[in-house]
């Protein structure tokens, strides 16, 4: 993705959502499983079966309970390996310390496990003592994107850091997401904002219920138009 190109990035649960997100104009696919825990790393057989039924790329999670501490790293690191093996080549994960600054070790041993893949820092960074400094740090490791709300509690109130990370030259490219609404979209677009990244507004009837392809579209329309 250059600078001015967007690119909506979708949850993914399934096969069947795979499918729906790309028939609607998704750009890229975040595969997890258990929302109700935020998103958890989803099963081996779910990535083959998500692989197989579309081009798209798919980014992985990586992340074993709903924390962002990396707790079971061994553990981890053998996930990570049994997703390579199932085809994954993209991937999702973040650690903070418990004085909320970037695990640089527990990242880093997992980019060695995924043997230097793509990969998204995912909404740590919204706890992160300083987001802007955390960014600094995870362009040394090699991340590519970081996926922040700009505030715990989501983009409603985290405009203001969201607009800082926007004005950033370099390091990761920033990913929108957590709450994200439609009416905020032109506000985003407007201070730089390129990468969108949308769940539950893109599930009109829950998350029990598969992607809405008249959803996806829309939300297409909107971040690219």
């Amino acid at each position: 993705m250059s600078s001015t190109t967007a690119l909506l990035e979708v949850i993914a649960l399934s096969a069947q959502d795979a499918e729906r997100a790309q028939e609607g104009g998704a750009d890229r696919l975040e595969l997890v499983a258990d929302m109700a825990d935020d998103g958890l790393t989803p099963a081996e057989e779910t990535v083959r079966a998500v692989l197989a039924a579309t081009d798209l790329p798919v980014r992985v999670m990586l992340r074993a309970e709903n924390s962002f501490a990396a707790g079971g790293l061994d553990a981890l690191r053998a996930t990570a390996a049994g997703l390579v093996e199932a085809g994954a080549r993209e991937f999702v994960f973040g650690f903070l310390t418990e004085g909320a600054e970037v695990d640089v070790d527990a990242c880093r041993s997992l980019v060695k496990e995924i043997d230097g893949q793509p990969w998204t820092f995912h909404r740590a960074i919204d706890r992160a003592r300083d987001p802007l400094a955390a960014c600094a740090v995870l362009a040394e490791l090699g991340c590519d994107t970081v996926l922040a709300a700009g505030h715990p509690n989501g983009v409603g109130s985290g405009l203001s850091v969201l607009q800082r990370l926007a004005r950033r030259e370099d390091g990761p490219k920033l990913l929108v997401g957590g709450g994200l609404r439609a009416q905020q979209v032109h506000l985003l677009r407007a201070g730089g904002v390129r990468g969108f990244h949308v769940g539950g507004a893109v599930r009109p009837s829950g998350w029990d219920a598969p992607v809405d392809v008249a959803a996806v579209r829309e939300w297409a329309e909107l971040t690219k138009g």
